[in-house]
C-alpha cells in the first residue's frame, strides 16, 4: 500500500461543484472558449457526446433562475463563468449578467450538434464573433482540455486514448479493498483530515438545505415527514437516507450550494458520505472515526467508478451506495470479510439500476441505494452473503467488482444508446 498515491487519488477525485458536474463541464468548456477568443461571442457551435446529453438536458443550472438545458450551461459559461474556477465556473453570476444571458438566449445564434463518438464524455464549443473563432475541446474528465484553437490555429492539442482512457491522474490500478481498508485504518489522520472536513461542511449544509426546502421531489425531506408521522421508523436507515437524498433533491433542482464531489460526480459524493456522516453524527463518533469511516467509503466508490467509467447507463450511486455498505461495517469495527462481504451484497443487489440522466429521480436511486446498503451490512455481520457464480458475484470481491465493469461498458453499451433515444423521442 502506497500512501501518498492513496491521498493523491482523494485529492484528485474529490472536489467542490456547484452544480451537476455535466452541464458544469459544459458551462466550463464554454467560458474557456470565450477567454481564448478574448471578447464576447455572437455565436456558439456546441458539440456534445450522448451522455452529456442525457446528463444535462433535465437538470437545473445553478444561478440561472431555474433554466435547464444544454444551451443554457454554455451561455451561462460564455457569458458569466470564470474558467479559473473549473467546477466552481458559474459561482459568482450577478444579476447583471443573468440578464445578458437571457439575452443572448432569446437573440444569439446556438447550435447543439451531437458529437458522434464513443468517448462518453465530450464537449467542445466553438465561440464567434465576426470572423473569429475560439474553439476548446474536453474529453473523458469534466475539466480535461485536449485542444483549443483559435481562428484556425491549434495552440494546445493533447493525445488522449481514446480507446482505453482510465486517468491522466494517478494510477488507480493499485486500489483494492484489502488495500483501501488498511489504509482507512493506519493513515495519519492529518494526510486527509483537511479534505474531509471540507466534505462534511459543504455536503452536510447542502443536505439540510433539502431538508428545509423545496426542491425537486423532495424525497429526503417526504421520508422524514412520514417518520414523524409513525408511517416510516425512525431509525438509522431511514435518517441516513433521508439525508442523503435530500441532498441531491437540492442539488438536481440547481441549488447554488457547493458540494465535494466524488470521481467527477456530486451524486457520488453526497451518498458516499452523508450517509456515514449521519450514522456517526447520531452514535456519537468521534471526527476521527467519521474521518477514516468517510475515507474508505470514497475511496471504494472511485474504486468500483473507476471500473464502471465516468458516464455511464451504470447508475454511480450504487457504485457510491457500495461503498456506503463497506463504510458502515468498517466503522462498525467489522473485519475486512464483513466490510467486502457487505459490498458484495450491495452490488449484487442493486446493479441494474440504470443512469437515465441527472434530474429529480436521482434523489430516489440514491435512498433505495442506501436502504441496500443497510440491509448489506447486516446481512454480512450475519454471515449471509451471495455466493460466487450467483449471476454476477466473483469468486472474491475484486472479481466482482471487475465484473461490474464488464456489465457496465460492455453489457450495458446498448441500454445506454436506447435510453439516449427514448430521452430524445427517436422512438
Amino acid at each position: 500500500m502506497n500512501v501518498k498515491k492513496f491521498v493523491k487519488i482523494l485529492n484528485e477525485e474529490i472536489v467542490p461543484a456547484e452544480g451537476c458536474t455535466e452541464p458544469i463541464a459544459v458551462a466550463y468548456v464554454g467560458a474557456k472558449a470565450v477567454e481564448i477568443l478574448g471578447k464576447k461571442p455572437t455565436k456558439l457551435d456546441i458539440y456534445v457526446s450522448g451522455n452529456i446529453i442525457k446528463n444535462v438536458k433535465s437538470v437545473n443550472v445553478p444561478n440561472s433562475g431555474g433554466m435547464v438545458g444544454i444551451e443554457v450551461s454554455a451561455v451561462m459559461g460564455a457569458v458569466a463563468g470564470n474558467a479559473d474556477e473549473e467546477l466552481m465556473v458559474i459561482s459568482d453570476v450577478t444579476p447583471a449578467q443573468l440578464e445578458e444571458v437571457k439575452e443572448f438566449i432569446k437573440n444569439k445564434e446556438i447550435n447543439v450538434i451531437h458529437e458522434k463518438t464513443d468517448v462518453k464524455l465530450y464537449v467542445r464549443i466553438v465561440a464567434y464573433n465576426g470572423d473569429e473563432s475560439a474553439s476548446v475541446e474536453i474529453k473523458h474528465l469534466h475539466t480535461n482540455i485536449t485542444k483549443i484553437e483559435k481562428n484556425g490555429e491549434i495552440l494546445i492539442e493533447r493525445a488522449c486514448n481514446d480507446t482505453n482512457f482510465t486517468s491522466t491522474e494517478e494510477d488507480r490500478e493499485i486500489l483494492t479493498i484489502e488495500g483501501i481498508y488498511n489504509f482507512a485504518k493506519t493513515v495519519d489522520l492529518s494526510e486527509i483530515e483537511d479534505i474531509f472536513k471540507m466534505v462534511v461542511d459543504y455536503n452536510s449544509a447542502i443536505a439540510k438545505e433539502g431538508l428545509t426546502k423545496k426542491y425537486g421531489v423532495n424525497m429526503g425531506s417526504m421520508i422524514r415527514e412520514n417518520m414523524e408521522k409513525g408511517i416510516y421508523g425512525n431509525d438509522q436507515k431511514n435518517r441516513s437516507a433521508s439525508f442523503a437524498a435530500a441532498g441531491s433533491d437540492a442539488r438536481m433542482a440547481g441549488c447554488p450550494l457547493p458540494v465535494m464531489t466524488t470521481s467527477g460526480s456530486g451524486n457520488q459524493g453526497m451518498t458516499a458520505s452523508l450517509p456515514i456522516i449521519q450514522y456517526c453524527n447520531d452514535n456519537n463518533f468521534s471526527e476521527e472515526e467519521t474521518i477514516r469511516g468517510l475515507a474508505f467509503s470514497h475511496l471504494t466508490c472511485i474504486h468500483i467508478k473507476t471500473n464502471v467509467g465516468r458516464l455511464s447507463a451504470y447508475c454511480g450511486a450504487i457504485c457510491a451506495s457500495a461503498g456506503v455498505s463497506g463504510g458502515l461495517a468498517f466503522i462498525m469495527g467489522e473485519k475486512l470479510e464483513v466490510v467486502s462481504d457487505s459490498i458484495t451484497n450491495t452490488l449484487g443487489n442493486v446493479s441494474g439500476m440504470i443512469c437515465d440522466g441527472a434530474k429529480a429521480s436521482c434523489a430516489m436511486k440514491i435512498a433505495s441505494g442506501i436502504y441496500a446498503a443497510f440491509d448489506s451490512v447486516h446481512l454480512s455481520k450475519a454471515k449471509k452473503v451471495l455466493s460466487s457464480g450467483e449471476g454476477i458475484i466473483g469468486e472474491d470481491i475484486e472479481k466482482t467488482i471487475k465484473n461490474i465493469g464488464i456489465l457496465s461498458q460492455i453489457g450495458m453499451e446498448g441500454t445506454d444508446q436506447t435510453i439516449l433515444k427514448i430521452m430524445t423521442n427517436k422512438y
